[in-house]
Parts: C-alpha cells; sequence; structure tokens
C-alpha cells in the first residue's frame, strides 16, 4: 500500500503559476498541496485591473482573478495550507519540507513562489499600490496614456521602464538617488536620448501625494545635496529597482543566478529529478501573468509524466 503521509505534489506559492500547476495537477487526480505563502496570490493580490489575460475582455481585477483559479483548483480536488518555508532537503526523495511547526514530504515539489518587487517601504507609497504605484509598467501603463509619471531607479529595470512608459505617458520622469547610475551605458543613452524621459538626479521620494484621494498626485522630493523639498506633479509612480525572487530556501540544492532567480532547463526542469520551478521564481524576463499560468502547465504535465515513470 503506498504511504498516504507522502504528498504526491507539493507546489509552493499561490499566485498564477502556482494555481495553475494546482488545477492541472488536480485533474491528473494527484492531489496537490498548494503552500499559500507570505503573499498570497502573488503579485496579482495587488493588481486592480488586468485587461490583458485571455478570456477577460472587459478585464477582471487581480484579486478576483486570482480567487477564480483557486475556487477552480480547489473544485479539482487541491488542498491549501498557509505556511512559510523553513528550509528544504532536496538530496533525498521524498523530499523534506520544514514549515517550523511542521514538516511535510513529497514526491515532487513545484517552486511556485514567485518574486516580490522591491519597494521603497515607504507608508504613502504602500497605501497606493494598485492605485497609482506600480511595479510593472506592461502591467500597468495602458491606463497612464497621454498623463505625466515617474520611475524610480538607476540600474537597467529603470530604463526598460521609462523607454516603455514612453508609448503611454506624455512625459516620463525618472528619479534615482545620486548621479551614478548602475544601468549599461547603451540603456543610459537611450533613456537620456528620449525626447520624452527628464532626469532628475540626487533626489529622494519622501512621500507619495495623494493617499486621501485614493489616487496618486505627485511626489515630494528631497535634494539630497540641500534637503530642500519639492513637489512634482505626476499622476502615476512606478518602481524600477528590481524583484527579490523567493528562493533563498534552496540555495546550495538547487541552481540559482547571480541575483537568486532558479535556474531552469527545458522551461521547468531544476537539477535536482522531481524538482520543478515556474513563474516569476526562474523568469526574469517576462513577468507576466499568462506567463507565469503557461510554465504552470507544463510544470503540472511534467510533474504527472515524472510520477507516472517512478511508478508513483
Amino acid at each position: 500500500m503506498p504511504d498516504t503521509s507522502i504528498r504526491n505534489v507539493v507546489i509552493l506559492g499561490s499566485g498564477c503559476s502556482g494555481l495553475t500547476a494546482a488545477i492541472y495537477t488536480g485533474r491528473s487526480n494527484l492531489r496537490p498541496l498548494v503552500i499559500e505563502g507570505h503573499e498570497p496570490g502573488g503579485q496579482l493580490s495587488i493588481t486592480t485591473l488586468v485587461e490583458n489575460f485571455p478570456g477577460w475582455p472587459e478585464g477582471i481585477q487581480g484579486p478576483d482573478l486570482i480567487e477564480n483559479m483557486k475556487t477552480q483548483a480547489g473544485r479539482f480536488g487541491a488542498e491549501f495550507q498557509m505556511g512559510h518555508l523553513v528550509s528544504a532537503d532536496l538530496s533525498q526523495r521524498p523530499f523534506a519540507l520544514n514549515f517550523g511547526k511542521e514538516t511535510i514530504y513529497t514526491h515532487t515539489l513545484v517552486i511556485a513562489s514567485g518574486a516580490s518587487a522591491r519597494w521603497l517601504n515607504l507608508p504613502s507609497e504602500q497605501s497606493l499600490i494598485g492605485h497609482g504605484v506600480s511595479s510593472c509598467a506592461t502591467c500597468d501603463g495602458f491606463f497612464f496614456s497621454g498623463r505625466e509619471i515617474a520611475v524610480v531607479g538607476g540600474g537597467d529595470s529603470a530604463m526598460e521602464e521609462a523607454l516603455f512608459l514612453t508609448r503611454f505617458a506624455s512625459k516620463v520622469t525618472l528619479l534615482h538617488r545620486s548621479d551614478n547610475f548602475r544601468a549599461s551605458a547603451i540603456m543610459l543613452e537611450r533613456a537620456k536620448a528620449h525626447e520624452k524621459i527628464e532626469f532628475r538626479t540626487n533626489v529622494a521620494i519622501e512621500e507619495v501625494l495623494g493617499v486621501e484621494e485614493r489616487e496618486v498626485k505627485g511626489v515630494r522630493l528631497r535634494d539630497r545635496r540641500t534637503d530642500e523639498l519639492t513637489d512634482l506633479p505626476i499622476a502615476g509612480l512606478f518602481l524600477g529597482i528590481g524583484h527579490e525572487p523567493n528562493a533563498k530556501a534552496f540555495a546550495g540544492q538547487i541552481e540559482l543566478d547571480e541575483d537568486g532567480y532558479i535556474k531552469t532547463h527545458d522551461n521547468v526542469f531544476t537539477r535536482v529529478p522531481g524538482v520543478f520551478a515556474c513563474g516569476d521564481v526562474q523568469d526574469r524576463r517576462y513577468r507576466q501573468a499568462i506567463t507565469a499560468a503557461g510554465s504552470g502547465c507544463m510544470a503540472a504535465l511534467e510533474v504527472e509524466k515524472f510520477l507516472e515513470d517512478e511508478g508513483l
């Protein structure tokens, strides 16, 4: 008789990739266990209107899309549990996942723990996430057509965000804490050459304006050389200071790149047989809901094949 205390598959993360993996493994009668993590629903849980997810011509609120996917996964037998991974032992099967008060054993593991956007951690900024403050230009740029906005950062991510946003905004102000940039020379030159982009350096954001109105009205800037405060009226603020992949628990057990993203081959395979990664924890390029969902599907199909090949 099979050991029922060992799960067929555990899915770490409950964003688009994790829930898609749960839907597919659930339909395969694998009774997946989804660990919701410290940010249930992932990036979409703090997103307002999603207009580019296929099948929703009028758009759908991010939390509603996540809730629909969770309900769908549950209908196929997926189980959900809150938890934060403390450590993992992937050196032998079944894999052991330590959640502090509980250790869960599983034949396969899907890591869909995502990547958390880096924020300024200002109270006003946090209050306006999804109401004019965003960490995704490709997700939200369209909503600022013909309006003035700002991008924070000094690396390639910030330059890419600023250049992309010029397709929609009437003006993009790039805000940076110093006059030295981490961006590559070619990206910096492109941004500086663009007629819609204006640079303001040696400034720190003290406050995002518009909390009472529930929409961004501007930012209060402090000149780091003179301490002078000025207000910059804008309709949107985009953070271009990078993302932090949620994969630290696997350091030394599966291969991570220099920024901590999980390295995969053939789309979702890690170097540990039976461990798969999907979504933003291994995708540093696209970071879209639909691409995360697609990779979650791939991971689920590979889980099913792996278990079948192993006679499990």
